[in-house]
């Protein structure tokens, strides 16, 4: 609605907003005089740097409506100047409407004035041109969730050897409370033109988080094929080999498309991986402390809570053209984080001056978070053969398991485990159990000392270093003290020696439930491999809960 909004109009309505700003500061500050309150004067600052970032928000967007009529205007002025010329298109306009589009564009009959065009994206990427879609998504699945505070982009490839992303989802909404996640979205850019690949990868993310998707906290998103150029005719640079160059040539890509989509949608854009680890109300922390630096006046213009690579990168939206046009213009030239790296530099170093004072400079545009909100969690890198072990060591320890007090019992398993993860240790809460490659057939057994009830049992597979260790197809059986013929009024599967399948894990590899007390006191509870993995397995929570 701001198109059809005049100027004037826009500016009153701001000079509203600082009408509003001037009232309430000399109130905050009576406060203070009558009784110091601390958290009330902080909260009204916060407030108002949240409004103020806001505000530059919808200057944003009305700019953006200011550039697409200028455009239009433009045309226009084009077709008008052009009048008398032997190859003018005659447009059908009365007179009246003729002389209110010269007043508007401000071109008179015969004007043969040199029209200037400043650069667009497609001098960078001509080849943008020979399809009119090859700025809008191949595939989309959104609700159309916008005006939310913070924006998260997290681009995902085709890996060879494991995918992370649906951990690193669970683990980010595990992470948020019910505020947070009212005010975010998640915007997962599959950086794949290959559709049936795209649509699988949808599916399983519908599929896993159903919820999310319908409320619009997740979208999805996958760019069409005409917006690569030819990735097989790149400039070879900085002496990498063709593989290298293609890959962080897309990636500066993938990079700029996921921000383009983004930036219309929220207060702060933060950059993320598909294979990390994040604190728990990471958004709170973040978003408060945006507000702080902006309270503060700092001209910050990243904000860095995580020191790999491009992970956890908060922008104001409103600032992400400079960036997403600096990654069109140097796509081929450089990877995308160096790239960041030398904006800053344009933006802030002075030739005449050393680079100690060059990197003091930066730190007032780049500034770091400490400790670190995000991890990284994966060890395959999208480059193909490339193995990157890295983690933030600001970040802190991880829990890798969960220990519980459970009955006594015998655990067997003939699931070879991997030095001192043995099962034994994990069910005392000693660690995590680790099996190596578990096969069809394969049990992980516990034998109570005495028979129990059972009240409740929870098996988490996975942990946060290695999310797709899990245990998958596995069911979840116990034997109890019982006969079989006297469970038959039970309406339960039961196994040839006698077992009762009771559960099994999901596709986050969590086996989770309560056991009907109609089957008694129970002698032995196991877990049955029905498929063979192509991971070996982790138990990181064994938690059994006797009546």
């Amino acid at each position: 609605m701001l198109l059809s909004l005049p100027v004037a109009s826009l500016r009153r309505r701001n000079g509203l907003l600082a009408l509003v700003i001037v009232v309430f500061v000399p109130c905050s500050v009576l406060v203070l005089i009558s009784g110091p309150d601390l958290s009330q004067e902080q909260a009204l600052v916060q407030r108002l740097a949240e409004l103020q970032a806001k505000l530059q928000r919808l200057e944003s967007m009305h700019q953006a409506r200011q550039e697409e009529v200028h455009i239009l205007s433009q045309h226009l002025g084009t077709l008008l100047a052009a009048e008398g010329n032997s190859s003018f298109v005659y447009l059908p306009l009365n007179p009246e409407v003729r002389v209110l589009l010269r007043n508007l564009t401000g071109v008179q009959r015969g004007d043969s004035t040199q029209l200037l065009r400043p650069p667009s994206v497609y001098h960078f990427l001509p080849h943008l041109l020979q399809n009119p879609s090859s700025l809008r998504p191949a595939y989309c699945l959104s609700r159309g969730r916008t005006g939310v505070s913070v924006v998260l982009g997290i681009p995902t490839v085709k890996r060879e050897v494991q995918s992370y992303l649906l951990a690193t989802l669970q683990n980010l909404i595990d992470s948020m409370n019910e505020e947070e996640a009212a005010d975010s979205l998640i915007v997962i850019f599959i950086a794949e033109v290959d559709q049936e690949y795209v649509l699988q990868v949808a599916k399983q993310i519908e599929a896993q988080f159903t919820e999310q998707v319908e409320s619009g906290l997740i979208e999805v998103i996958s760019p069409p094929a005409s917006y690569y150029p030819d990735m097989e005719n790149l400039r070879e640079t900085l002496g990498d080999p063709p593989d290298r160059v293609r890959w962080r040539t897309k990636q500066n890509l993938d990079f700029a498309f996921l921000m383009m989509y983004s930036q219309p949608k929220a207060t702060f854009y933060v950059q993320l991986e598909d294979d990390i680890l994040a604190k728990k109300n990471f958004i709170s922390t973040m978003k408060n402390y945006a507000l702080q630096k902006i309270s503060e006046k700092s001209p910050w213009f990243v904000l860095e809570f995580c020191q790999l690579g491009f992970i956890g990168k908060m922008f104001k939206c409103v600032e992400l053209p400079w960036l997403v046009q600096f990654f069109l213009m140097f796509y081929n030239d450089k990877p995308v984080d160096w790239l960041l790296d030398h904006m800053i530099h344009t933006k802030i170093c002075s030739l005449d001056k050393d680079s100690k004072h060059c990197k003091k400079a930066k730190s007032q545009l780049w500034i770091h978070y400490k400790p670190s909100l995000f991890q990284h969690i994966g060890t395959h890198s999208s480059l193909k053969g490339k193995v990157q072990k890295l983690k933030d060591k600001q970040f802190g320890k991880v829990a890798l398991f969960f220990p519980h007090k459970n009955p006594d019992a015998m655990v067997e398993s003939a699931i070879k485990h991997y030095k001192q993860y043995s099962l034994t240790r994990a069910y005392l809460g000693e660690t995590f159990f680790w099996g190596l490659l578990p096969q069809p057939g394969d049990h992980l057994v516990f034998t109570f000392t005495t028979p129990i009830l059972i009240k409740h049992y929870l098996f988490r597979s996975g942990n946060a270093e290695h999310p797709s260790d899990r245990f998958y197809n596995t069911s979840v059986e116990v034997l109890p003290m019982s006969s079989h013929t006297s469970l038959s009024r039970i309406d339960y599967n039961a196994t040839s020696d006698g077992f009762v399948i009771i559960g099994k894990f999901d596709a986050m590899g969590v086996a989770e439930g309560a056991i009907d007390p109609q089957l008694g006191a129970i002698k032995v509870l196991r877990l049955n491999v029905h498929s063979e993995s192509e991971n070996w397995a982790i138990l990181s929570e064994i938690h059994i809960s006797a009546s």
